[in-house]
């Protein structure tokens, strides 16, 4: 019994906080969430980054691991994504975002906090803290077809990742006025983009519903296949484990879609809104079984 206690102390919470946000985007369809967007983005995560690498004394040979990890999921579902969209004879490169770069941000992060504390935190944040760099490089040279180094340099968590890492690496501990001051921060950026996740879902449509139900059980089943497969293979144990495990089982990110619509032809970005709304949707059920084996056999 005191797992499913747990389970619904660590799910309540983010369903709770994106229901507030689906709600709110139905209720106010003017409802605008660039300020959300904008502070969170260059702020709230930054502040999230530094808080998580610091306060949780995480050695720096972790972040290194699950950075490499990260390189090599993202790889692998590269080329499931690619012999896919080829069967269904679709764009190989523009719609390839969506399947290969999870929402390892906006749910990933606060789910392994509820499941795992800080540390938990600060593993999944160094997953991010990688994924978040190959959308402003991977993720803009596949949507628009070519490469520009402009948009990592203006990312504002890249730099917060080398400021928090040199803590880290030097075993530096974090100011007592820093450190309030980014968990106070950080953890209201939380909540703001779990809303705003919910104002998002609130708005995306589902287009061409055959394909895109291919696109997202893609991601909602190979996730955690690949994700199971890190533990085994690279002897994964315990907190370690358990983020692993919920990191790699996330629905498409839905910075996929706000690139794709920034680079790409309308029809492309409304596609990839498509699988950003469906894998979402059904995540909330696939994530119920992932939290569950992840706390009952990663905890």
């Amino acid at each position: 019994m005191d797992i499913f206690v747990k389970l619904f102390e660590v799910l309540f919470p983010v369903f709770l906080s994106i229901g507030i946000g689906y709600w709110y985007g139905k209720k106010d369809a003017k409802f605008d969430t660039n300020f959300i967007t904008t502070f969170s983005g260059n702020i709230g995560l930054p502040c999230i980054i530094f808080y998580s690498l610091t306060y949780s004394d995480i050695d720096f040979d972790v972040f290194l691991k699950f950075s490499i990890f990260t390189f090599l999921y993202v790889g692998i579902f590269s080329i499931i994504g690619i012999v896919i969209l080829k069967l269904l004879k679709r764009d190989i490169v523009r719609l390839l975002p969506p399947l290969i770069l999870p929402n390892t941000g906006n749910m990933g992060m606060p789910l392994c906090l509820f499941a795992f504390g800080i540390n938990g935190l600060a593993i999944a944040t160094a997953i991010t803290s990688t994924i978040l760099v190959l959308h402003f490089s991977v993720g803009i040279l596949l949507a628009s077809r070519k490469f520009s180094i402009q948009p990592l340099i203006k990312c504002a968590p890249v730099y917060a990742i080398i400021f928090s890492l040199f803590f880290v690496y030097y075993k530096i501990p974090s100011p007592k006025f820093l450190e309030n001051a980014t968990f106070l921060i950080g953890y209201s950026a939380i909540f703001l983009v779990l809303v705003s996740l919910g104002v998002a879902l609130s708005k995306l449509k589902v287009f061409s519903f055959k394909e895109t139900l291919i696109y997202s059980l893609t991601r909602i089943f190979v996730g955690p296949i690949i994700g199971f497969a890190f533990v085994k293979y690279f002897n994964l144990t315990g907190i370690e484990a358990g983020v692993m495990f919920i990191q790699a089982s996330m629905p498409s990110a839905v910075l996929t879609y706000l690139v794709g619509k920034m680079y790409s032809p309308k029809k492309i970005s409304d596609n990839i809104a498509s699988t950003v709304a469906l894998s979402t949707f059904l995540s909330l059920f696939s994530l119920v079984l992932i939290v569950f084996l992840a706390l009952k056999y990663f905890s």
